[in-house]
């Protein structure tokens, strides 16, 4: 289901950021904010299709005045149905520094449909500072411990391709906290 979004506006009177759940004919758009973020891994245009549609409900994008500015993908790991995974996140060049990483998270845990979620899970790599800024700040908002672990390996699942990725999980979140995520 669809929400109509939330407008986001911050103090030093930058344009309205509206939040909101992807449709299908997002996809395109998506996919070339991800393309347009070289420190991203790519995905094919189908995958983002699929996370638009049959994944909205755990998906998130940002808009200013029409332009695609954000994008939020998670989904709910099927052995863990409290907990949602955030895949991926990208915040164009131009909305950088408003704290939108962080509102976008906080926009798919405030829907209705989502008020099961009690823990937060990830992946990142040892030295992407950004991500752990962003998910040890999240931790912080909500209340909740921040435990990491490595998952995969750098020899082991990514054939020396890729650097070992670390599972970071977050929670119990506060569940009265959520709405701590759309402070910048």
């Amino acid at each position: 289901m669809n929400s109509p979004g939330r407008r986001l506006t911050d103090a030093s009177g930058n344009p309205a950021i509206r939040l909101r759940a992807p449709l299908g004919t997002d996809g395109p758009r998506v996919w070339a904010l991800i393309a347009a973020t070289p420190a991203l891994d790519g995905n094919s245009l189908y995958a983002n299709l699929l996370q638009c549609s049959d994944f909205s409900a755990t998906c998130a994008l940002a808009e200013t005045d029409g332009e695609l500015v954000g994008w939020m993908s998670g989904y709910i790991p099927p052995m863990q149905p409290d907990t949602l995974f955030v895949w991926q996140i990208c915040v164009s060049d131009a909305a950088r520094g408003r704290g939108l990483a962080g509102q976008l998270i906080g926009e798919v845990l405030a829907r209705p449909d989502n008020a099961h979620i009690r823990h937060i899970a990830c992946t990142i790599t040892q030295d992407n500072a950004a991500s752990w800024a962003l998910f040890t700040a999240v931790a912080r908002k909500l209340d909740a411990p921040l435990q990491r672990a490595e998952r995969f390996d750098r020899a082991a699942h990514f054939a020396g391709q890729h650097a070992s990725e670390l599972g970071v999980t977050i929670g119990p979140i506060h569940r009265d906290r959520v709405d701590s995520l759309s402070a910048a």
